[in-house]
């Protein structure tokens, strides 16, 4: 495929101009004016694109250099330019000015805005012949925004953060800028407010309504933190052609299968419409949605080598549709069925799919047979550490028991793709219920895939996802959080019911979720006990051992 058409991304800078008002922090929003593109009507902060002049107005500053802007920004050199482009466009587009000067000075470059606006005057001649020095410290670096391949225009954009300057009024240019507003953050997100946002105003926006005064933002956005530049990926679906953030659940994997930004690849999961994720790996994912199976529960097709024959993990529940789907999306005979475990979302689909193709059924048979698919028959028992050829593919097995006594992931080998059933889930993570869910192997399953080489991991529910060493890291992370939560709660509350402990370890989750969340719950509690660290008399749950008030 070629490359999709796309210009190199120019530097720009934006201001995020605050203040503080009754009820809290309000900014400035500018509404650009309709100029046919991408940003028309579009409501945004201040900036624009960094000017070649910008780097001779340097000369104009106080309080920042350019080898300390540039560390702020991790550049090389010419950081201070930025800093100067934003706080030139913060000028012409809406009048404030960072400077340091007289009132009477600031007052007479203020009337010289309409001449920089035409191009008649410059920064640089201004802040010389009124005597000003432009205040660049004033400003905090606050994010970096880069817009998708594939676009015609594109910009490489620093975003920086300053309370607004004293004695000053905002004034839109009436050319670039048609309106202005200053806004509540969180009340220019509500839906009936109606404002155009961009992706990266709307996301600043977020993060600007968690703070409750202007100090408390800067100093949050000056302190020790690590600013990664946010590239979006272009996607199509549902709500049309749209930048996809990297927080997204499809982000990951536009990258892989559109690497120049065409803009033709789903964000969103279709049921049993095939998606052809490598030469050897096919997904299709079932019309099964729901709370416990997000999106629905994935097929993998693996193999098409010299025979084009294929193998398929996880088959799904026993749904016409899917089988069909299934079949058709298969480019030649299916000779092998692996389940990754036997809930009902996952292997029930295992035997009309051997009765259509003849396959061989691969997996295990849990230990407790609640909550299990009772009509799961392997005729290839599998125990972990199997390594099964097929054809162009070798999967190797392993047994990561937890979620499930008999879960077992796959690996692809020759692409460092495991397919992880519900050992890992996007988005959310897995129930563990007793007595087949155990809590601390689960944990240890975890552990020992962060030993394996792996680029990519393919879930049970859900896009790929990379990479996969984070992924299970956040997730043994929040497991261990959620267990010192248990153990805080205990101490707080001791001789406790379930259904009250329940209520204080899981307050973050919604009431309607409580009575699935329960179930992890007790798998918590079970390790908890194994470990001597918790014990239940007479239905009443009490901690063993010092207090946990101070574990994180």
């Amino acid at each position: 495929m070629s490359p999709a058409p796309g210009a190199p991304a120019r530097l720009a800078a934006t201001v995020v101009v605050v203040r503080d008002a009754p009820g809290g922090v309000e900014v400035l929003l500018l509404c650009r004016a309709e100029r046919g593109d991408l940003n028309s009507g579009a409501w945004v902060f201040p900036g624009g694109l960094v000017d070649p002049a910008d780097a001779q107005c340097t000369l104009c500053c106080t309080g920042l250099d350019d080898v300390q802007a540039s560390a702020r920004l991790g550049l090389p050199s010419g950081g201070l330019a930025l800093y100067v482009a934003a706080l030139r466009e913060c000028f012409e587009e809406c009048g404030l000015l960072f400077a340091r000067g007289t009132a009477e000075t600031l007052a007479r470059a203020r009337e010289r805005r309409s001449a920089l606006l035409r191009g008649d005057d410059t920064l640089a001649a201004l802040c010389r012949d009124e005597q000003l020095q432009l205040a660049p410290e004033r400003l905090v670096y606050l994010s970096h925004w880069v817009t998708p391949l594939g676009l015609a225009k594109r910009f490489d954009t620093r975003f920086f953060v300053a309370c607004a300057p004293e004695h000053q009024q905002a004034h839109h240019d009436d050319s670039e800028t048609v309106q202005h507003r200053w806004l509540r953050p969180g009340h220019a997100l509500q839906p009936g407010v109606a404002l155009k946002l961009m992706a990266p105003t709307a996301r600043t926006l977020e993060t600007l309504a968690s703070f409750e005064t202007v100090a408390a933002l800067l100093a949050w956005a000056d302190g020790p933190r690590e600013v990664k530049a946010i590239v979006p990926r272009l996607g199509t679906g549902r709500k049309g052609r749209r930048p996809v953030l990297p927080d997204e659940p499809a982000w990951a994997e536009l990258g892989r299968l559109d690497p120049h930004g065409h803009g033709d690849i789903s964000y969103d999961i279709v049921p049993d419409t095939p998606v052809r994720l490598s030469p050897r790996v096919i997904r299709v994912t079932a019309g099964n949605a729901g709370m416990m199976t997000g999106p629905g529960t994935n097929s993998y097709l693996v193999g098409g080598g010299p025979r084009n024959e294929w193998a398929v993990v996880d088959p799904g529940p026993v749904d016409a549709a899917h089988l069909a789907a299934l079949l058709a999306a298969a480019p030649g005979p299916i000779r092998w069925i692996f389940a990754t475990h036997t809930h009902r979302d996952h292997s029930p689909g295992c035997v009309p799919l051997r009765a259509r193709t003849g396959a061989v059924v691969h997996g295990r048979i849990a230990t407790h047979a609640d909550g299990q698919d009772d009509g799961f028959v392997a005729d290839q028992v599998l125990h972990g550490a199997e390594r099964i050829v097929l054809d162009g593919a070798t999967l190797r097995v392993i047994h990561t028991p937890g979620h499930a006594s008999n879960h077992l992931c796959y690996l692809l080998e020759e692409e460092r793709t495991l397919f992880t059933g519900d050992q890992v889930m996007q988005g959310s993570t897995v129930v563990i219920n007793p007595p087949d869910g155990d809590m601390a192997a689960y944990l240890q399953s975890l552990r020992a895939l962060l030993d394996e080489q792996l680029d990519w991991l393919a879930p049970g529910h859900g896009f790929l996802i990379a990479p996969p060493q984070r992924a299970i890291e956040t997730l043994i992370a929040h497991r261990l959080k959620r267990e010192s939560k248990v153990l805080r709660a205990l101490h707080a509350l001791a001789p406790v019911h379930l259904d009250d402990l329940l209520t204080r370890v899981y307050d973050d989750v919604p009431a309607q979720r409580h009575a699935i969340a329960a179930r992890s719950l007790m798998a918590h509690l079970g390790k908890l006990q194994a470990d001597g660290m918790a014990r239940c008399r007479d239905g009443l749950w009490s901690p063993v051992g010092p207090s946990a008030g101070a574990a994180t």
